[in-house]
């Protein structure tokens, strides 16, 4: 039985998460009529202006920033930003609205989260018996190996998924998920031993593409209206579909899964997206 902290133990109170980051999508469309509106020195020097907002390589960026062109109508471009501090994410946001052709760009969607551990990444303990119970052998020399080299590995990946590095492969897609609580498949009423057979069954799934495709599990469980955000990123957009495609038929997605709109992008700087949008 849990019991209360004591104030003495509390940490001080903070908008930094106790670790990880914060994370944020927000999505963009340009009002072409408002933009034709405006005088065309004002509209270049907004556009200018925008550019140095996202840059990433600026002294005020967030820790993580990148940019890309959203193919299709839900929007035009779109950022993905990682900083301990929520304001500095929401920062960039309102920087963009209150720049001078601020009322000629339209947010469309935002996606609020945190970068988290999740519960089902194994210790090693964990990770030898899921070896031991696939079929090898406790006793051979090959399984210490494998045991040995997760447990060096485990804090890197870690790492990763608390302060990612971002991928700077061109295709990227985004997706908020929940985990469904209907009779019958109320994911949050399995036990977590079944829950964690799922999703290593998942994780596997997803090795399968290793070099191809890497993705950033974001949480937003009381942040947002959906529970994790999902950011994959491919060398090529076709092992976009096939590994979302492979991971359908895993338990955990195909009878727990529920999945909100698709963002689809192709990583770009900010002269690149002005060029695709006609706007250069």
């Amino acid at each position: 039985m849990s019991r209360p902290v004591a104030p003495s133990d509390l940490p001080e109170p903070s908008v930094e998460p106790t670790q990880g980051w914060h994370c944020m999508h927000v999505f963009y469309r340009f009002d072409r009529l408002a933009l034709a509106q405006l005088d065309e020195d004002v509209r270049r020097a907004g556009l200018d202006r925008l550019r140095a907002i996202v840059d990433p390589a600026a002294a005020d960026a967030p820790v993580r920033l990148q940019s890309f062109i959203v193919a299709g109508h839900k929007a035009d471009f779109g950022l993905v930003m990682f900083d301990p501090n929520p304001l500095k994410l929401d920062g960039i946001h309102q920087r963009i609205l209150s720049s001078p052709i601020g009322g000629a760009i339209e947010p469309t969607y935002s996606f609020i989260s945190l970068t988290e551990i999740s519960e089902y990444v194994p210790s090693p303990e964990q990770y030898a018996d899921r070896l031991q119970r696939g079929g090898e052998d406790p006793a051979s020399p090959a399984f210490a190996a494998k045991v040995a080299a997760y447990e060096k590995r485990l804090p890197m990946m870690n790492a990763q998924r608390l302060t990612p590095e971002l991928p700077q492969w061109p295709a990227l897609c985004f997706y908020p998920m929940n985990k469904s609580r209907v009779v019958g498949a109320n994911w949050f009423t399995t036990p977590f031993s079944r829950r964690n057979e799922m999703m290593a069954e998942h994780a596997q799934s997803g090795m399968l593409f290793a070099g191809r495709v890497t993705q950033i599990v974001t949480v937003s469980v009381g942040l947002d209206d959906w529970e994790w955000g999902v950011t994959l990123w491919a060398r090529r957009p076709d092992y976009l579909k096939d590994i979302v495609y492979r991971m359908r038929f895993d338990e955990a997605s195909a009878k727990y899964g529920e999945f909100g709109s698709f963002y689809t992008g192709y990583r770009a700087d900010w002269d690149t997206i002005l060029q695709h949008c006609r706007l250069g």
